[in-house]
Formats: structure tokens, C-alpha cells, sequence
């Protein structure tokens, strides 16, 4: 029998997975459209369609394998389910990340406003190269899960066949393994598409707050409409990198702190891990004037099929 909290933070755990797929799936059948009608999308959509797959995904293979670790511990550590299921979230939690890095990136290049020779000739040069760029991101993502893989089947099949005198025998080479393979190997991937994510960011709110502290000083009231766009997008910028910024330390602890399913903080970590990937769609959705517009449009639908 769990306890009361136990529950408590499960069923949060799934509401925050339950809308976070469903405004990703808002956002990938928005776009979806808008591209089989105009048969095309700005390199900024593109990256968006990407990225909401990829949590859509991230979020439907996490909530799998969350609940079978918390009902099938044993069971589901020692099976090839278990490598299967961690084959696809190591993908996606790789794609995820590039994906929000080239959408801070791009949306730099597009709004930012420096003069140097190099911003400009980014600003030039690459948005055209967003599908390469994409592909080079499920490259780079399927070439880590690969050694993700390997890594976990080397424990799976050391498990099996029992090469070991004993369990201590066991735990300390696969202690060692973590401390020396996997810890480097998850630090990297996620340093690099990090440390991008924050400069665009970092470069994108300097620019913007100049930006607005240069119409201020034209007398510019704070309710005047070219002051409020500048607004909405730093509200969603600083969101989106306090929300980044918590999804890379939560995976960061995740790899060197072990939380078992059995730990009373199991359901509220898995919470914590998922927070990002649920609250994001929902701040752009709320400051992007397309999707807002698309939004209240179901929302009045939904309530118009409710009340008849």
C-alpha cells in the first residue's frame, strides 16, 4: 500500500506528462497544417515542429518507463524491455536538447541587432541551413545513443551470465562503469547543446534590453504596442532558459544521484525531470500571437461542444 504523498506526486507527475503532451501535440498539429498548406515553414517553425515531436515522444516513452521502474523494479531492470525503452529516451532526451539549443540559436540570429561581421554573416547565412542542421542533430543524437546502448549491454550482459564472483563484485564494476563512462559520456552531450542554448540566450535578452531601454528613453510609454512585443518576448525568453537551465541540472543530478522507485522522492523527481518539457509549450504557446489566436479557437469549441 503506498502512501498518501506517494500518490499525491504520481498523480501529478501524470497530469504534468498528460498537458504537456497534449499542448505539444497542439503545437505539432498547428504546424503540421499551416505546412501542408503553404508547403513550407519559417526555419523558426521548422525547429519548433522538430523539438515538440521530440518531447511529444520524450514525454510518451518516459511515462512508460517511469511507471513500469516504480511497479516492476526487478523485473524491468534485469529485462531487454528495459534497453529497448532506454534506447529511445536517451534519443529523444538527445534531440530535445539540440532541438531547444538551435530554436534559442535561430531565434537569436532572427531578432537580435549587433553589428559584428560574423553575427551578420550568420544572420545571412543561416537560416537556410536549419534542415541541415536538424539532420545533424538526429546524427549526433543517434551516434550518443548508441554508446548509451553499448554501455547498457555490456551491464545487461554481464547481469545474465553471472561473470561475477558476486553481487559486491558486480556493484563495483558497475559503479566503476558509471563513474568512468557513463558520467563523462552524459556531461558532454549536454555541455555542448547548454552552453550554445545559454550564449544565443544571454546575447538575445542584451539585445532586446537595449532595445527597450532605447525606446523608453524616447519617451516611450510602457502600454505603447512597440514596447509590449519586446516584453512578452523577454518574459519568454527568461522562462524558457530558467526552464532549460533546470532541465539540464536536473539530468546532470539524474546521472550522478541514483533515485530509486522505492524513495518516497521518486514520483516528485520524475516530476522535477518532466517540468521543462510540460511548461514550455504552454509559454509559447501564450506569447506566440499564431498559437494564442489558434488556442482560444478550440478552447471556445471545447466549451461550445461541453455546454450543448
Amino acid at each position: 500500500m503506498q502512501s498518501p504523498l506517494t500518490i499525491f506526486f504520481m498523480l501529478v507527475f501524470v497530469l504534468l506528462c498528460f498537458l504537456g503532451i497534449l499542448a505539444n501535440s497542439f503545437i505539432m498539429l498547428t504546424l503540421s497544417r499551416e505546412w501542408l498548406r503553404c508547403g513550407r515553414l519559417m526555419p523558426w517553425d521548422t525547429i519548433l515542429l522538430g523539438l515538440s515531436g521530440s518531447r511529444f515522444c520524450q514525454q510518451c516513452v518516459g511515462l512508460v518507463n517511469s511507471f513500469f521502474f516504480f511497479l516492476y523494479l526487478v523485473e524491468y531492470s534485469r529485462s531487454a524491455a528495459r534497453q529497448l525503452v532506454g534506447l529511445y529516451l536517451d534519443f529523444f532526451n538527445s534531440t530535445t536538447f539540440w532541438f531547444g539549443t538551435w530554436l534559442s540559436v535561430v531565434f537569436c540570429i532572427k531578432v537580435a541587432n549587433f553589428s559584428h561581421p560574423t553575427f551578420l554573416w550568420l544572420k545571412w547565412r543561416l537560416p537556410g541551413l536549419v534542415p541541415r542542421l536538424l539532420l545533424g542533430s538526429l546524427l549526433i543524437s543517434f551516434i550518443i545513443t548508441l554508446l548509451f546502448f553499448w554501455g547498457n549491454h555490456m551491464v545487461y550482459q554481464a547481469l545474465l551470465m553471472a561473470n561475477f564472483s558476486g553481487d559486491m563484485d558486480f556493484n563495483e564494476w558497475n559503479k566503476g562503469l558509471e563513474n568512468h563512462y557513463f558520467m563523462p559520456l552524459k556531461l558532454t552531450t549536454l555541455v555542448i547543446p547548454c552552453f550554445l542554448f545559454l550564449v544565443s540566450i544571454l546575447l538575445l535578452i542584451i539585445s532586446l534590453r537595449r532595445h527597450t531601454q532605447r525606446m523608453q528613453h524616447n519617451a516611450c510609454s510602457l502600454q505603447e504596442p512597440g514596447v509590449q512585443p519586446q516584453n512578452r518576448a523577454l518574459y519568454s525568453l527568461i522562462s524558457f532558459l530558467i526552464l532549460y537551465a533546470l532541465a539540464f541540472m536536473s539530468l546532470v543530478t539524474d546521472a550522478i544521484v541514483f533515485i530509486s522507485s522505492e524513495s518516497e522522492w521518486y514520483w516528485p523527481w520524475q516530476s522535477v525531470l518532466y517540468l521543462c518539457v510540460s511548461v514550455h509549450p504552454y509559454v509559447v504557446i501564450t506569447t506566440n500571437l499564431k498559437f494564442r489566436g489558434r488556442f482560444r479557437q478550440l478552447l471556445l469549441l471545447a466549451r461550445g461542444f461541453w455546454v450543448t
